[in-house]
């Protein structure tokens, strides 16, 4: 991978460092984007961005564009999560959710999309289990997942064949470092939760050219445990 430029959103911490972490040792040159300013060991050059915003988008691109000089992977993992009823949730609070979660991407390819084409690059969305399932009160963190699944397949048809697109739907991935019980393990018929570093694996292998053949392709990446089923005793 040597030469070749990978920019991940989010990339300060959980999984966006670990993908992060993962490209740089595989070789790759990367650029990190995030809202709060990336501090060392993370590999690569970090930018400040917030990726919601249009214009943010395209000084974000256009800087890469003029320091790197290409683009050949993009990975579009920036999001957060506002929990609240629905009844409480404000218009302005649902549009941030969207804004980072799913338009930040459409952002983030329409103005690479010259360069990815150029390089005959890839594209990686990450977005959720929950875009499949749900807990109360996520719903504009559940929609903006939906949405992003349904961006991905739109994508990789319009953007074919010099751009593959494919997404990465983690389920219960340990970011903080949280103490784990033997029940939270039992969940999964893997046997653990997960751990940012089994999503950046993933990510990984389709930013490479051993998944040539991949393209509009959902991958959750869960431990089995959206398909174990659950009885009430």
């Amino acid at each position: 991978m040597a030469g070749k430029v990978a920019l991940v959103t989010g990339g300060a911490r959980g999984i966006g460092a670990a993908v992060a972490a993962r490209l740089a040792a595989d070789g790759w040159q990367v650029v990190i984007a995030d809202r709060d300013a990336a501090a060392p060991p993370h590999p690569g050059r970090c930018v400040t961005a917030d990726v919601s915003d249009e214009a943010a988008v395209e000084a974000l691109v256009a800087d890469i564009a003029a320091r790197e000089g290409r683009l050949d992977a993009l990975v579009c993992n920036a999001g957060f999560m506002i929990r609240k009823p629905i009844r409480d949730l404000t218009l302005a609070e649902w549009n941030a959710v969207l804004g980072t979660n799913l338009t930040s991407s459409f952002l983030l390819v329409r103005a690479a999309e010259p360069m990815l084409r150029a390089a005959r690059g890839t594209v990686v969305t990450i977005a959720s289990t929950r875009a499949h399932q749900s807990e109360p009160d996520t719903e504009s963190y559940s929609a903006s997942k939906g949405g992003l699944v349904a961006l991905t397949h739109a994508l990789a048809v319009s953007l074919g064949p010099e751009v593959r697109v494919n997404c990465v739907s983690p389920g219960w991935i340990e970011t903080k470092g949280a103490t784990l019980s033997a029940e939270d393990a039992a969940q999964h018929p893997a046997g653990r939760v997960g751990r940012p570093q089994d999503v950046a694996s993933l990510v990984a292998w389709l930013c490479g050219a051993e998944s040539g053949f991949v393209t509009g392709a959902e991958f959750v990446t869960d431990g089995g445990m959206t398909r174990k089923m659950i009885y009430a005793d």
